[in-house]
């Protein structure tokens, strides 16, 4: 019995779980592209190392070992790969640092000083980053665990005196070996905790598109990590602006990513659509107005040769006032994706009244609009872009029959108006697009889009427009305190 009431509630709960509008994949292709960038951050970063001065005496013998600084890393070995239970993993083996401080030697009064170059050797170094959701649904790095150890120090002494330092050069050595095992995964953790989380801050989670509606990538859920992909979903939902708690169900079908040739791949199911378009709708946008001389000419001739039998009785004084034109969506539209190709409908109104200036407008007809229309999507840079174009068009009255009948001159004059004054106007908002949710300079390049049953996919490649260094430095957030500092590694230990 307790076995069936948890099969209950486990079914409960996913049949109100929350569908994605957009998933995500990154699979193990863009891992190489991820670790030359990534490798290029840490050994910056391993360049901020800082190791207390190394001194001490032994008889009349004083040394100081001081200013020490890492110069560079040198990779013979290294490998960043997915992984369930750490979700992203680099090793290191077999590297080496370049060193370079200032030695200073007192024998009596005799005294000797300089710099020197050196070198750690062995260097091996394991961490994983492990990514979650935080409160606001956006994409953390969560916790780093870290592994790092320094086999043995070569430094090259000469001079004078250099029988002498190498005769203290076993505690010299060992002293900075021990140093800087101590100071790799501190150093790790801040650029995990800290500054990779400022990159993942410049993605976008919730935001305005333009003035009338925003998107909303909040994660629903932590990613899931396998052995070759990084898997995240995101609601993916458009919002009136002015209707901040404003929501619509998903009840399309949930986007399916299987493939994994690509470095990345992007998923759109038909409620991402929908909700951008009923948002616009609630927002009042869908709707356009054409007086006087916005309406083309040849239009408005047809128009009132068409009502001539309504307009000449009326009165003088209106009879030659401006003509308005006024298109307004009744509902909002709907988006349909099929492997055939997108499409949306529209369902509108058409409202033709004489607009005398000053006095009341006198309706001459109303009728009912509907319009297809196929979208071609595109993905460039970070945004996704789509241009309409109209495919379907008629007009018929709600009232009669014969009415529709008397309609039919008007339809190719009322479709060219719609392809030349109207379709403009929408793909000039359309192909401004929309971003997707990457950080800060990383870009999409070779975009393949397919269709499928309910949802369209995109696969494409990174292209980092700007190295993870120029982000991090433009978003670097203020120093946090050293209690935020795990202690070092056991290894280091």
């Amino acid at each position: 019995m307790v076995l069936l009431w948890a099969l209950f509630l486990a079914l409960l709960a996913g049949a109100h779980a929350e569908l994605p509008g957009c998933k995500i994949r990154v699979t193990s292709a863009a891992l190489d592209l991820v670790k030359q960038e990534g490798l290029r951050f840490l050994e910056q970063e391993l360049e901020t190392i800082t190791i207390p001065d190394v001194y001490g005496a032994k008889g009349h013998f004083y040394y100081n070992i001081s200013d020490v600084r890492v110069t560079q890393l040198h990779l013979i070995s290294s490998e960043l790969h997915f992984q369930p239970d750490q979700d992203l993993l680099l090793n290191i083996s077999n590297a080496s640092l370049g060193l370079h401080f200032r030695r200073q030697l007192l024998y009596w009064f005799l005294y000797d000083g300089g710099y020197i170059n050196a070198s750690a050797e062995g260097v091996s170094i394991r961490t994983g980053l492990q990514l979650s959701q935080d409160s606001s649904g956006r994409i953390k790095v969560s916790n780093v665990s870290c592994e790092a150890s320094v086999s043995k120090m070569n430094m090259a002494f000469g001079g004078t005196f250099r029988r002498m330092y190498n005769f203290f050069s076993t505690f010299i050595t060992s002293g900075m070996r021990f140093l800087l095992n101590q100071q790799i995964c501190p150093v790790l953790y801040h650029a995990g905790t800290v500054l990779l989380n400022s990159l993942l801050d410049t993605v976008p989670v919730r935001s305005s598109v333009d003035d009338l509606v925003g998107i909303d990538y909040s994660l629903l859920k932590d990613p899931v990590v396998s052995n070759g992909n990084l898997d995240m979903e995101f609601r993916g939902a458009f919002f009136p602006l002015k209707e901040d708690n404003w929501s619509l169900p998903n009840r399309a079908v949930e986007p399916q990513l299987e493939d994994d040739e690509r470095m990345v791949y992007v998923a759109f199911s038909e409620f991402f659509f929908d909700s951008a378009m009923e948002s616009y709708f609630q927002a009042g946008a869908l709707q356009l107005t054409l007086v006087g001389d916005k309406v083309p000419s040849d239009l408005d001739m047809l128009l009132r040769a068409t009502y001539f039998g309504s307009i000449v009785l009326l009165s003088p004084t209106v009879i030659n006032s401006p003509l308005k034109l006024k298109l307004e969506a009744t509902s909002p539209p709907r988006c349909t994706i099929k492997p055939s190709g997108t499409t949306i409908s529209i369902t509108a109104s058409v409202t033709i009244t004489l607009a005398p200036p000053m006095l009341p407008e006198v309706e001459l007809s109303k009728m009912i609009m509907e319009g297809r229309l196929s979208a071609k999507l595109t993905l460039r840079g970070k945004a996704l872009r789509v241009k309409l174009d109209l495919r379907r068009f008629q007009i018929y009255s709600n009232q009669s029959a014969l009415e529709s009948l008397a309609l039919i001159p008007l339809q190719a004059p009322l479709k060219t108006l719609l392809q030349i004054g109207v379709m403009p106007l929408l793909n000039e908002r359309t192909w401004r697009g929309v971003q997707i949710p990457l950080p800060e300079g990383i870009n999409f390049v070779r975009e393949v889009v397919t269709n499928h049953a309910g949802f369209v996919t995109v696969g494409a490649d990174l292209h980092f427009a700007k190295g993870l260094r120029e982000v991090i430095d433009k978003n670097r957030p203020a120093d946090v305190a050293a209690s935020h500092v795990p202690p070092p590694s056991a290894a280091a230990a």
